[in-house]
């Protein structure tokens, strides 16, 4: 039972002493908090002592992501499960796998258990060449849904995303601050919106700090996996042509980058600087401590819980995108380039 404590504790954000109130029925402890240890109880797949089980719930909202491996996934998975459990919901998380069920298959099923609403996110409706009928469909069945970091204009929906064209300006402006003319992009596959959006981003960046043309950053730019591995691979083919700096799509990505320079005999940040994205849990103790661009989870997990609960209650929010702004959190990846470096 003590290991148990320690990680609902650690799940729902309090202490163990407030778990072992809760669980054992004690008073003293608010409302919002007690229904935060239930809610870690459900997402651990702790079974709820007899007493606590009739409590009545609003309903059942489905949260849709995709696998876990990447840190900022589950990071904004308890935002939103603790945002929904604070107004009396229960959150019932489905994750797509690989060789697993799709996320129509997912979204099915959390229709079948009758949810209230849904909240999606990275899904299809990021994917440019996916059919954006499915959503539709889903609304007319009457069910609400929020989608996260993706954009459609074929969806009447709302959106809430972090700004990714403002994210890959915020990477480029600190590197050419930091004197570096070389600066690579490693980034998913090209089919997914905000790919697109950090490309965009990143031309209009280097156009901006160095007067490149588009058609010469584009040179620059690396299509790779969300991974450890892809970001390797990506960040080989960068160094192989000369970057001094390296911009990645995500955390795990840049870690990867880091790997790829050190397997070539380079320091980073010495010889190479490398920036990530989504300031993931514990990604300041990496080595080194990643600089990276700091997705605003708290604050779109809560938007997305608030946006869907308008959509329940007959008040939607406008079917437009709420775009929420990234910020740059300087740590040990980067530094300053050398004088060969600026002249390469």
């Amino acid at each position: 039972m003590t290991a148990r404590l320690v990680d609902i504790a650690a799940q729902a954000g309090v202490s163990e002493a407030t778990v072992s109130r809760v669980l054992n029925g004690k008073p003293g402890v608010a409302a919002a908090t007690r229904e935060s240890v239930l809610a870690a109880l459900d997402m651990l797949g702790f079974e709820r002592p007899t007493r606590l089980r009739q409590r009545s719930s609003a309903g059942l909202i489905g949260l849709i992501t995709p696998e876990l491996d990447n840190p900022i996934f589950p990071a904004l998975a308890q935002v939103i499960a603790q945002a929904l459990t604070r107004q009396g919901y229960t959150p019932v998380l489905a994750t797509q796998t690989p060789g697993g069920s799709t996320e129509d298959e997912l979204t099915e099923m959390l229709v079948d258990r009758g949810v209230s609403g849904i909240i999606f996110v990275s899904g299809l409706h990021a994917d440019t060449t996916a059919d954006m009928e499915r959503y539709e469909v889903l609304r007319g069945k009457g069910v609400p849904f929020v989608l996260v970091n993706g954009f459609s204009p074929k969806v009447q929906a709302p959106f809430v995303s972090t700004d990714d064209r403002a994210a890959a300006r915020l990477a480029v402006t600190h590197l050419t601050s930091l004197g570096h003319t070389r600066i690579g992009l490693a980034v998913g596959p090209k089919r997914f919106v905000p790919v697109l959006r950090k490309i965009e981003g990143f031309q209009i960046g280097m156009r901006e700090r160095l007067g490149m043309s588009p058609a010469d950053s584009e040179q620059l730019i690396e299509h790779s996996l969300y991974t450890l591995e892809g970001g390797q691979a990506a960040a080989g083919t960068l160094i192989g042509r000369g970057c001094t700096a390296i911009v990645c799509a995500s955390d795990m990505m840049a870690l990867g980058a880091v790997r790829a320079a050190r397997e070539r005999n380079l320091h980073v940040p010495r010889d190479v600087s490398v920036v990530g994205y989504d300031d993931s849990p514990l990604i300041a103790f990496t080595d080194p401590p990643l600089t990276t661009i700091r997705q605003p989870v708290q604050a779109m997990g809560q938007a997305s819980v608030r946006t869907l609960l308008e959509e329940i209650g007959g008040t939607p929010a406008p079917h437009s995108e709420f775009l929420f702004m990234p910020e740059l959190v300087v740590r040990d990846s980067t530094a300053s380039g050398r004088p060969e470096q600026r002249s390469v």
